[in-house]
């Protein structure tokens, strides 16, 4: 018979893998996408996967790609906000506030959430409280971080047209 101690880091180890599936899985996106549309763009790049950025579209690009512009993610000189070409399948329409809003009373450990952090929404895992702030456990990173609860949502998935709630 497994131990409680067993136990715990099987839970762990098996919350760890479905964040990192989370991070790593393409947007299941059957909305079309229109100009001035709010949506996030999720990060194929090394060491930003798990991360998605608030973007605008600025134009749809035949059937599967959208010309974006990031609301905080800037060009390489710093003049002007970042514009790239992204496919659909890194899209996903901006979460509806009302069903993300965090409160203390409603965080649990190990609830799996969004943290807003260099520039973007990181998928992590409620791992403890420090103070006023609760600790998050980034999987795809390895990194343990305290952050205010303003800065935390729930993590949503967006999935034939609905969002769906990962807790």
């Amino acid at each position: 018979m497994a131990s409680n101690f067993e136990k715990s880091h099987c839970f762990i180890d098996n919350l760890k893998a479905r964040i990192k599936k989370l991070a790593f899985k393409t947007q299941d996106t059957t909305k079309l996408f229109q100009r001035g549309d709010q949506v996030e763009v999720a990060s194929q790049e090394w060491g930003y996967i798990g991360a998605y950025y608030t973007a605008t579209i600025v134009s749809p690009i035949g059937n599967s790609l959208y010309r974006v512009r990031y609301k905080n993610l800037v060009n390489d000189d710093k003049s002007d906000l970042l514009v790239e070409i992204v496919n659909a399948s890194e899209i996903r329409p901006v979460p509806p506030k009302h069903e993300t809003l965090l409160v203390p009373e409603d965080i649990h450990m190990y609830d799996i959430v969004d943290v807003f952090d260099n520039d973007g929404w990181w998928i992590g895992f409620i791992s403890g409280r420090h103070e006023e702030n609760y600790k998050v456990y980034f999987p795809t990173t390895g990194e343990n971080v305290a952050y205010p609860p303003h800065l935390l949502r729930f993590h949503q998935e967006w999935n034939k047209g609905n969002w769906i709630s990962s807790n």
